[in-house]
């Protein structure tokens, strides 16, 4: 382990961070709201911390390995998450406590959603920025963002791409050097945020609504700058432009990479996760809308255009709202938590297991069904027209079985801690999925369950973004053995 260029790789991230707490800066100092001294506060914190990391090692050489890689991304995300809360604790205003403060920071850097904060329509505009802002760089992955930047510093990032990307195919890259991916990735994500934002301001959006919403929208994170969410606006054009934003971040962006750079959309017509993705979304519609419609809870117009968007929303898990689903009949809001833990597509800025992971497990467990039947046949698994080897459906399988027990061991705790079953249940699928909100205590937000169960449930996000793995390998006695 070269713990000279692990502290350089983190001094250098947590400067470039800094540049979070300057933006929202900028808007107390055009909005006059008063925030601004708390910013540059947190600002000069996050920059001097991360000076005194790189410093004393900045001539550092070499390449990170794959434990650095892990180490890196690891200690990274919690230590953002800690210092991603500081200018939420300097707000007075807002009176927040460190165990809220955290839970918001790290809600919104893995792009989950969940909010212990109510009065949003009363709070700073550049507070409100800030919280947007956090989901939209956690979307990209900050890390994969530097890794832009990182060649030029003499560090290479293969490694933090292995441990940050979602998904199980992680070697694959867009171009043959890490750089490029990077800046690929960054582009495709600048580029449809640009788009979301004018789109939202078209239907009738603020522009400073407009560029916040956007940010959560092409994040897949949720939040918003509203206590009633979408359904604030009220307003059909809204919702119709975010569920079509939401389903494209959903998508693989590799997908989006190789259609605007060929100028051919059949990338998507062949790609059997994208098909079982878009197929997931409208069975799913088409129940909710059943359901409502069916129950008298909406009439035929209102069913259609609140099940799709909420459909959209929860399987994406972005968690934005057009309505209170928790009031649905009780069939949907579970429905909803399962799509949820499905999620989008790897490669993609959804959470949950992800959809290509969700298709194997069905295709394997047809398989072994067909095997039953013929047993001295040779039945290959294939993804489109490709086999696929035995042992990615060996690592798909043992990432489901560490996510249901991590999933287990944290509905126990989080239980332990006074829950109640259902809520208790839909805090941790909604965390561990990225969603945001849940069923129960949590339906509105999160700022009346016991601080224990905030920090436990700010692990289940960790665990979420980067995808279980990354996070517990750095548990395991054989990592750290040389």
């Amino acid at each position: 382990m070269n713990l000279a260029i692990i502290s350089r790789v983190l001094g250098i991230f947590l400067m470039l961070f800094s540049i979070s707490m300057a933006l929202p800066f900028l808007v107390s100092l055009y909005y006059q709201d008063g925030s601004h001294l708390g910013f540059a506060r947190a600002f000069f914190i996050t920059l001097i911390s991360g000076a005194m990391l790189w410093l004393p090692v900045y001539k550092a050489k070499g390449d990170l390995r794959v434990r650095d890689g892990f180490i890196v991304t690891t200690l990274f995300w919690i230590v953002l998450g800690g210092y991603g809360s500081i200018p939420l604790l300097l707000e007075e205003d807002m009176n927040l406590s460190f165990a809220n403060a955290l839970f918001e920071s790290v809600s919104g850097l893995t792009t989950t959603g969940a909010t212990v904060i109510s009065g949003l329509d009363n709070l700073p505009p550049s507070i409100l920025f800030y919280r947007q802002l956090l989901q939209w760089l956690g979307g990209i992955g900050i890390i994969v963002i530097a890794l832009a930047v990182l060649p030029m510093l003499g560090v290479g990032g293969m490694q933090l791409y292995r441990a940050e990307t979602p998904g199980p195919m992680k070697d694959s890259k867009l171009t043959p050097r890490i750089t490029g991916t990077a800046k690929a990735l960054f582009f495709i994500y600048f580029s449809m945020t640009a788009a979301c934002a004018m789109g939202y301001w078209w239907a009738g959006m603020t522009p400073f609504d407009a560029i916040c919403h956007s940010f959560s929208t092409v994040a897949i994170g949720g939040f918003s700058t509203h206590d009633a969410s979408i359904g604030y606006f009220d307003n059909p054009q809204i919702m119709w432009i975010s569920i079509i934003f939401m389903v494209l971040a959903g998508v693989n962006f590799a997908l989006h990479f190789f259609a605007f750079r060929e100028k051919n959309l059949n990338h998507y017509r062949y790609d059997a996760e994208f098909r079982f993705y878009i197929g997931m979304l409208v069975l799913g519609a088409i129940v909710v809308v059943s359901q409502l419609y069916n129950s008298q809870t909406l009439n035929l117009s209102d069913a259609t255009l609140h099940g799709i968007f909420q459909v959209v929303s929860i399987a994406t898990t972005t968690g934005f709202a057009s309505q209170d689903f928790s009031l649905w009949p009780t069939f949907i809001p579970l429905f909803l938590l399962i799509l949820a833990l499905i999620g989008g597509c790897a490669g993609s800025t959804a959470g949950g297991v992800k959809s290509i992971r969700a298709l194997l497990i069905i295709r394997q467990g047809y398989r072994e069904l067909q095997q039953l039947a013929h047993p001295n046949a040779v039945i290959p698994l294939k993804i489109g027209n490709r086999i696929v080897p035995g042992r990615v459906i060996s690592a798909v399988w043992s990432f489901f079985a560490v996510y249901l027990f991590s999933f287990t061991v944290l509905l126990l705790l989080v239980m332990s801690t006074g829950l109640d079953f259902i809520t208790a249940f839909s805090s941790v699928a909604a965390t561990m999925s990225n969603l945001g909100p849940g069923l129960g205590d949590v339906a509105a937000n999160y700022s009346n369950i016991p601080d224990s169960s905030k920090y436990l449930l700010c692990f289940s996000m960790l665990l979420g973004r980067l995808e279980v793995f990354t996070l517990l390998v750095i548990a395991t006695p054989n990592f750290w053995r040389r």
